[in-house]
């Protein structure tokens, strides 16, 4: 019996640890497809890449104001290489310290990142980041809110250690439970300067929505939940039977 209490134990711990939350692996998994490369060719002819986030099955794309100002034409580079039709832009944050952007094409069925709320991020949670730096899309990258700035008498920054690189701006930062709770705009340049980024909240592309009254039919975050933890603990129990079964078998002799 000694073995099969060992054996519970181990399930339990497991089962501990996905209630935790996700795992790097687990929220490229569950939301890298909802990443795209945004191609800008601006007014004055030069061509901008940044990166974009679906945020609503039927195409609705964020990413950062700065990105797609002054845009001619703007269309998005998906993960597996297909390239969007050209894309409208809805909103643009009229306060250039939050510098968001909200954009549509016309698709439906796809893949998404799911909003968390900001206002609970606090300084030293964990976060990972996936972007297209120097145009190599789905980067992972993780790090720490280093500390929530004030700005402005009226915006929020959430200083980041996580790299944000050239073509990064207007990636997701995620949180422990696969939310975005920020969008990533900028890092400090300078040869002395190590990781230190900026990221806008989350719960400002929301008011974009509100204040544009842009249609979004927000994701129910417990169904994708619920379904990459029932795979995953499947998965993992799998493995530690198929090394543990031949240890247990006496109990069903």
């Amino acid at each position: 019996m000694k073995k099969f209490s060992t054996f519970l134990l181990f399930i339990i711990l497991t089962l501990a640890a996905f209630a935790k939350g996700k795992s790097y692996i687990q929220i490229a998994e569950l939301y890298g497809d909802s990443i795209v490369s945004v191609n800008v060719l601006k007014k004055d002819g030069n061509i901008y890449n940044g990166t974009g986030f679906i945020i609503d099955s039927s195409g609705l794309v964020a990413t950062a104001g700065h990105v797609v100002k002054d845009a001619l034409l703007v269309n998005f580079t998906f993960k597996n290489g297909a390239v969007s039709k050209e894309a409208t832009l809805l909103a643009l944050s009229k306060e250039e310290a939050i510098d968001l952007a909200l954009l549509k094409i016309p698709n439906i069925n796809l893949p998404y990142a799911i909003l968390g709320d900001s206002s609970q991020v606090l300084a030293g949670q964990k976060i990972s980041v996936i972007g297209n730096p120097r145009r190599l899309q789905n980067t992972i990258t993780n790090g720490l809110i280093s500390q929530v700035r004030q700005v402005s008498p009226e915006v929020v920054w959430f200083q980041i250690s996580a790299p944000i690189s050239p073509s990064s701006s207007g990636s997701p930062v995620f949180n422990k439970e696969g939310q975005v709770i920020a969008i990533a705009l900028s890092s400090l340049k300078g040869e002395e300067n190590q990781n230190i980024n900026f990221a806008v909240p989350s719960n400002y592309l929301i008011d974009l929505i509100n204040e544009n009254k842009i249609p979004f039919n927000a994701p129910i975050t417990e169904e994708k939940t619920d379904i990459s933890l029932a795979k995953n603990i499947k998965n993992y129990i799998k493995r530690a039977w198929e090394i543990l079964k031949e240890q247990i078998s006496f109990i069903f002799d």
